[in-house]
């Protein structure tokens, strides 16, 4: 007996239940396994939103605003979270449902959310002690006082400690002594207080956070819920201004909703408790501006679910859960409420104004989860034929200025142009035609959706709107009978739009009276030019009062001599000069034009197929042809397919004019634009250039594998490299403008998202691949410079007479680091290193092997010799005679032996490398005599921090029959002198630098203050 008064009979509750367990363990076992699948489970992370549901309940339940406050306290010992709420207080039947699993007092509650008695499980995840404090009493669970009443029922002996201790708490309620109640807030109901274990204050304060407008609108029932985090306080209000218009925390949501009874054969199913309430409800909400990111991305069923939902909008509705409490459970009456949800968003959309900001708010076709997906579909269904566009008394509307998007059609064009095809921009000027259509003056086309609706949005696709091309407007346009005054206009209107649609734009010719022809390309502008007088090359001009500057972003041109010399006809006349009847005609006109239009060389590279006369009366592409006094005369071989060009044209043309249609005078320059590396890889398209498809591939291997062809958007190399003979005149000549630029600026070839990426140009490429300098390649040089360069030795000089920025591009050696960093770089190393002819230094080989082994990533195949020291000279051997060294203590050990050394620390990624053992493992290392442990004098730690306290001293320390000074290879330090141990102590420190300090130091620790300054002045 108690004197704790005890209003919601806990003790009757408690007696019960343990006696249940004392008849039936199993019934133990059911409970405590069900609580910790509930608690661990599918409400672990719900208490905060439970407490909530549990508010909006008790507020429903009174009819009463709901408030709920939310505390929590985390500065004492133990963190607390409080909940108090208003509404319908506590009352014994709701006590026994908290305390028995799935057996819900609201369960004839038809506006309750909570519906299966579990939720109250989620305090269990936080808390091991939780209370509450509402009408006539309070009333607590307890792990430990419920773990000792276990303890004494008989038979659960064994499974409490199989359990570890852990016992049902929630199915033993207590009453609350009156001293012990905590006081219920002023002007609340309810005081739910839990204090939170170990560790679970982080998970409630990061609950805490994410309460936001998306809980409140699952639980309307909540007018105000306050959040207190240590006191730092924020509180959301739900204001309804409308029915379907609710104000949250700054922010006004719309909302559109559908209930109803549940149909009995959908609930056959479900369990009992859920058939007992047939009741479905839908509801939508959607803030101005868009839902925000922080809002939950998932169902609501009413609360957050672990249903992903990327919808534009926050939907909660009755959806049936699984009995993990986070999914929605599969079936009849799920199928049912996804066709009613989608009914309802329809609806949520038409309530939106009918701008193209609607758009924002149909589904896209990516889903998040199942759910998400069947939504989606059941929507984007139901769209088309709904009326949510602008159309005012047009067909297909319904009466409130509304279109279904079935009957509409977007064109993507300018506003203007769009007006113009919907007839709402005045009569035009006809010629001759009338009535409506493509024939008169009204719309060309109808159900036109207004300027502002991207006419490309995938939205407007989902709606079912037809999307009619530009190109195929311009096409019906043909048959449009205007005046040339008529057509400039219609060219105003399309101003701003994209040219690629507009290729076919009709267009009025001058002359011929009435004739227009599709599309503006080629045709020419007159500007200073009479057009009469160029009939004989069969060109075509534009009416003068039709002209407009967009038929010159379309393709015509201002028809000055230059734009004459461009048009395509007399390209084509260039072309088929060779053919033609008078060639020297052809030439004649074609030359004429290019004195009047002055060009650079190679400026238009078609002009090198012009027919010119040399020198043997035979006829030769101009690009074939050279200048009397060309330098290139000397430097190409005998058999090279050049004549000179005649002298009488040279007379009447000059010079200039022969160089501008492609005359050498020196190398020509092969210029294009946009040139697909991977079609001249594939030898699908050429330049013409010797080796082209060698230097494609490198620079594709270069640059990565592409989705999209690189292009090299301008391109320039050197042409006929190839037909040299004479190099060293030839590279002087290249090395003047305009040549030069083509070898010592690189290409930049534009990748996949619009970079840009520089690579070696093409004349760089084939110059460092052929014997141009001295007779061999310009990688066998390096740069002249310090002779204290690691490659000096293995590298001759470069020839004089070139500049430096030209010998780098042409590939001649720059550094070491270079070298290594070049593919196959690393191999031509050890080759020369393996090579007796060339010289290389011991303090220069040292530097050349650690190089080597701290280079990142290198694949090479061991070579047959190596350059090693040998007693401590420098000599190639083969690799199989030599070691690495990988201590220095095995060195008396190993005389005559080849090493090769590198840094302290290299030696396994060298051994690793060459494919070489390490010397240490080449002798057995056996220590005969035997030493003393002494310490290590204390002054040797400020100069080797690391270093061992004690080593073992010997009078002669011998290993493997012979005398050495130290030894460090099985793990202790021995020495037999100063310089011995310094040594070794530096060795085992990892200082190797420091081993003769270390030495100065032991010898006289006096010294120590005077060495250290003095190392200090070492750079």
């Amino acid at each position: 007996m108690t004197d704790t008064p005890d209003p919601f009979g806990t003790q009757g509750l408690r007696e019960r239940v343990l006696r249940a367990w004392g008849e039936s363990p199993a019934r133990f076992r059911e409970d405590a396994n069900a609580e910790e699948d509930h608690a661990l489970g599918g409400y672990r992370d719900r208490v905060v939103i439970e407490l909530a549901q549990n508010a909006a309940d008790a507020a429903s339940r009174a009819g009463v605003p709901g408030r709920l406050r939310l505390v929590l306290r985390t500065g004492s010992a133990q963190a607390v979270l409080e909940a108090a709420n208003t509404g319908a207080p506590l009352d014994a039947a709701g006590v026994e449902a908290l305390s028995t699993l799935r057996a819900s007092a609201k369960r004839d509650e038809t506006d309750a959310v909570g519906r299966f008695g579990v939720g109250f499980a989620a305090v269990v995840a936080v808390s091991d002690e939780p209370a509450m404090v509402s009408g006539p009493g309070g009333v607590e669970w307890s792990l430990e006082r419920a773990r000792r009443l276990v303890q004494d029922v008989p038979g659960l002996a064994d499974e409490l400690e199989r359990r570890e201790g852990h016992v049902p708490l929630l199915r033993l309620p207590f009453a609350l002594p009156v001293s012990d109640l905590p006081e219920v807030p002023a002007g609340f109901d309810t005081l739910v207080r839990l204090p939170l274990r170990e560790g679970a204050a982080e998970t409630v304060r990061a609950q805490l956070t994410q309460v936001g407008p998306a809980l409140m609108l699952a639980l309307p029932a909540l007018d105000a819920v306050e959040v207190d985090i240590d006191g730092d306080v924020r509180t959301l209000v739900a204001e309804h201004r409308a029915p379907d218009t609710v104000a949250i925390d700054g922010s006004v949501w719309h909302t559109a909703e559908a209930h109803g009874t549940t149909p009995a054969e959908l609930l056959r199913d479900r369990p009992a408790e859920e058939r007992a309430r047939p009741y479905w409800q839908v509801r939508w909400a959607l803030p101005d501006g868009g839902l925000p990111s922080h809002a939950p991305a998932v169902v609501h069923a009413p609360t957050p679910s672990d249903e992903r939902l990327d919808l534009p909008a926050l939907l909660i509705a009755s959806f049936p859960l699984a009995p993990d409490r986070r999914h929605v459970a599969a079936g009849p009456l799920t199928d049912f409420l996804v066709e009613r949800a989608a009914e309802t968003y329809v609806r949520l959309l038409r309530a939106r104004p009918a701008s193209p900001e609607l758009l924002d708010l149909v589904p896209g076709p990516v889903a998040a989860g199942e759910v998400d997906a069947r939504l989606r579909r059941a929507i984007l269904e139901r769209l088309p034929d709904a009326p949510l566009l602008p159309a005012p008394d047009e067909p297909g509307g319904d009466g409130d200025g509304r279109m279904r998007g079935r009957d509409a059609v977007a064109v993507d064009a300018p506003p203007a142009f769009v007006d113009l095809l919907a007839g709402r921009t005045g009569r035009a000027e006809s010629s001759g035609a009338s009535g409506e259509g493509p024939g008169g003056d009204g719309a060309v086309l109808a159900g036109l959706l207004p300027p502002g609706w991207p006419a490309r949005s995938p939205a407007l696709a989902a709606l079912g709107v037809r999307r009619v091309e530009l190109a195929d407007v311009i096409d019906e346009l043909a048959s449009v009978a205007r005046e040339p005054a008529w057509w400039h206009s219609m060219y105003g209107t399309l101003a701003g739009a994209a040219t690629d649609a507009l290729g076919a734009l009709p267009v009025p010719l001058a002359g011929d009276a009435g004739r227009v022809v599709r599309g503006p390309r080629g045709l020419l502008i007159a500007d200073g030019v009479d057009p009469a007088g160029l009939d004989a090359l069969g060109l075509r001009f534009v009416h003068p009062d039709a002209a407009h500057p967009l038929l010159l972003r379309l393709g015509a041109v201002e028809a000055g001599p230059r734009a004459v010399l461009a048009d395509p006809g007399v390209r084509a006349a260039v072309e088929g000069s060779f053919d033609a009847d008078d060639p020297d005609a052809v030439a004649e006109a074609v030359l004429g034009l290019v004195a009047a239009t002055p060009l650079e060389p190679g400026e238009e590279p078609w002009l090198a197929d012009l027919a010119l006369p040399g020198t043997d009366g035979e006829l030769y592409p101009a690009s074939e042809l050279l200048l009397p006094a060309s330098p290139l005369r000397d430097l190409i071989a005998d058999d090279a397919p050049f004549g000179v060009v005649d002298g009488e044209v040279l007379e009447r043309w000059g010079a200039e004019t022969l160089a501008a249609v492609g005359v050498l005078d020196g190398f020509a320059l092969a210029r294009s634009e946009d040139v697909n590396l991977a079609g001249i890889a594939d030898e699908a398209e050429t330049l013409d250039l010797d080796g082209e498809e060698r230097w494609a591939d490198e620079v594709l291997t270069r640059i990565g594998p592409q989705d999209l062809p690189p292009l090299v958007p301008e391109f320039q190399a050197v042409r006929d490299l190839e037909l040299v003979d004479g190099w060293s005149g030839a590279l002087r000549l290249l090395a003047a403008p305009p040549w030069r630029s083509a070898i010592v600026d690189p290409l930049y070839v534009t990748v996949e998202g619009g970079r840009r990426v520089a690579v070696p140009s093409y004349t760089a490429w084939w110059l460092s691949r052929h014997p141009v300098l001295d007779g061999r390649r310009p990688g066998e040089f390096r740069l002249p410079g310090d002779e204290d360069d690691p490659l000096t030795g293995l590298y001759e000089v470069a020839p004089g007479g070139l500049d430096e920025r030209l010998l780098l591009a042409l590939g001649v050696r720059t550094s070491l680091d270079d070298l290594l960093d070049e593919p196959g770089g690393a191999q031509e190393l050890l080759d020369r290193l393996g090579d007796p002819a060339r010289h290389v230094t011991r303090s220069q080989l040292g530097a050349l092997w650690t190089a080597l082994a701290d280079t990142p990533d290198l694949a090479i195949e061991p070579p047959d010799r190596v350059r090693a020291v040998v007693d401590g000279h420098v000599e190639v051997v083969d690799a199989a005679d030599a070691l690495v060294l990988d201590r220095p203590d095995v060195l008396p050990l190993l005389p005559g032996q080849p090493l090769v050394i590198a840094a302290q620390g290299r030696d396994a990624r060298l051994a690793e490398l060459l494919d070489l053992p390490s010397a240490s493992d080449e002798v057995p290392g056996e220590v005969e005599s035997v030493g003393e442990k002494r310490p290590v004098p204390e002054a040797v730690h400020d100069v080797l921090r690391d270093a061992p306290v004690t080593y073992l001293a010997h009078e002669r320390l011998i290993v493997d029959g012979q005398d050495v000074p130290w030894w460090t290879g099985d793990g202790e330090v021995h020495a037999s002198s100063p310089a011995g141990l310094a040594r070794a102590l530096a060795w085992t420190a990892g200082n190797w630098a420091d081993r003769l300090l270390a030495e100065a130091v032991l010898r006289d620790p006096r010294a120590l203050p005077v060495l250290l300054a003095e190392s200090d002045l070492e750079p």
